[in-house]
């Protein structure tokens, strides 16, 4: 058991900084170069929930100390939040932080002040399609389409 026990004993040591540090390193510099947001929120998200379990570390060390499966605990939690299989981070952001947390954001000044209030109230992931689309075609246009959805709105609400 003497070699096997030691890298049993270490385990964390030896998979911990590939695990947490090394391949999201590696997964955060690719999804700076995706066009995708997905990726982007599973890594800023992993970033700051590993930053936070090293706060947790950091102020409650001698407590830890007192708890011989805390390191492996950790490095079973971080493998979750990181390995694609799980994308764990991903998880906790859709399902928690995106829920209690409204991110705000800024609409431009451009837009007029009733849609901009409109605007705000959308997520963040449907508000930058519509801006795009008031870029391109001016508040007259996104005025058009809201007019014509009300319209539709009202139509499904009688025939019911």
């Amino acid at each position: 058991m003497g070699v096997i026990g030691a890298i049993a004993r270490h385990l964390d040591a030896i998979i911990g900084p590939g695990v947490m540090l090394l391949f999201p390193l590696y997964a955060s510099m690719r999804a700076i170069e995706s066009p995708s947001t997905l990726d982007d929120q599973q890594w800023l998200t992993y970033w700051v929930l590993y930053s936070l379990i090293t706060l947790f570390e950091l102020s409650f060390w001698k407590v830890l100390q007192w708890f011989p499966f805390w390191p492996y605990m950790k490095l079973v939690f971080c493998m979750w939040l990181v390995l694609p299989i799980f994308n764990g981070a991903a998880y906790i952001y859709a399902n928690f932080v995106r829920k209690y947390i409204k991110v705000g954001g800024h609409v431009s000044s451009s837009i007029p002040d009733g849609q901009r209030k409109a605007l705000q109230m959308l997520s963040l992931d449907a508000r930058k399609p519509v801006e795009r689309f008031i870029e391109n075609y001016g508040p007259d246009a996104f005025d058009r389409v809201i007019k014509a959805a009300e319209k539709e709105a009202k139509k499904s609400k009688e025939i019911k």
